[in-house]
């Protein structure tokens, strides 16, 4: 049977209905990874309304569930200091026992980091600078015994790092299509290369655009794999979702996510179940 991703974006919801998504998506079979998002302000309501920490809920989550695979689709790096963010996935590596994805992205939400005073560097090329060396900076600490890091942003001396996960380090996800540094990110870093959006053509530019950042850093670009989201919303029907999973799926795309939109209703994760049971193929 083919296996998908879900998304439960932690805006305008509570976290008991959040807690009661992600128990039914563990129960059952047709779901292997669940993401959240990293915002401490909401990105499709009004600044004001409700908004919960990725982290500390995938913590959570962790001990909620025993079986799905959990991740932030995409964690800003800006936001934390990459040893922090290190021992940060670590430990939720470690309380899940090796369930965590790791994603990460340059950080885009200028209107969070002002009113919460978080670090956004204004240029987009700074952004992507300080996502480079806190995926480094992140890959050494949980692979070495020490790590020394000088860099124009962050500097590590002589850095322990105990106690590593079970993964060392965590699969990494890497969004965005952006063709100079978000591409070259994935091709360096990335395990998985999320797409925001999907549009054919311009999916097979991006992955033209990949290949060649993949031949400049010696590596295979069939190592990367894939994912996008179809928005599952509570008058999607179960042939829809199948319909569209099933045209990503023949796309090349390896990991579709049904991206749960409000109100949020275990209905629509299970319609999402019943489509993936539809498709009855197992692609990964």
């Amino acid at each position: 049977m083919t296996l998908i991703g879900f998304k439960v974006a932690n805006e305008t919801i509570e976290w008991s209905r959040i807690r009661d998504l992600w128990k039914v998506a563990d129960a059952g079979d047709a779901f292997d990874i669940g993401w959240n998002f990293d915002h401490v302000l909401p990105i499709r309501a009004e600044l004001d309304e409700p908004c919960l920490e990725s982290w500390t809920m995938l913590a959570a989550l962790a001990e909620a569930t025993s079986r799905v695979r959990l991740g932030c689709m995409v964690g800003a790096a800006p936001y934390r200091a990459p040893a922090l963010l290190a021992k940060m996935a670590a430990t939720v590596d470690i309380t899940s026992g090796g369930r965590l994805e790791l994603g990460l992205g340059a950080g885009w939400h200028v209107a969070e980091a002002r009113a919460y005073n978080l670090h956004l560097p204004r240029s987009l090329g700074e952004r992507f600078d300080v996502l480079d060396e806190t995926l480094k900076i992140v890959i050494s600490l949980m692979t070495n015994d020490r790590t020394d890091f000088a860099g124009k942003h962050f500097t590590i001396k002589d850095a322990p790092f105990e106690p590593k996960g079970p993964q060392r380090p965590p699969p990494i996800t890497i969004g965005g299509t952006g063709p100079t540094r978000t591409l070259r990110a994935v091709a360096r870093f990335a395990d998985w290369w999320n797409l925001p959006g999907w549009e054919p053509a311009a999916y097979a530019e991006s992955c033209d655009i990949l290949a060649a950042h993949c031949e400049a850093a010696g590596r295979d670009p069939s190592e990367i794999r894939r994912s996008t989201a179809v928005s599952v919303t509570e008058h999607s029907s179960v042939d829809q979702i199948a319909d569209e999973i099933g045209a990503l799926i023949a796309a090349g795309i390896d990991q579709p996510i049904a991206y749960i939109q409000p109100p949020f209703h275990t209905a629509q994760l299970e319609r999402a179940a019943a489509a993936v049971a539809e498709l009855g193929v197992d692609h990964l």
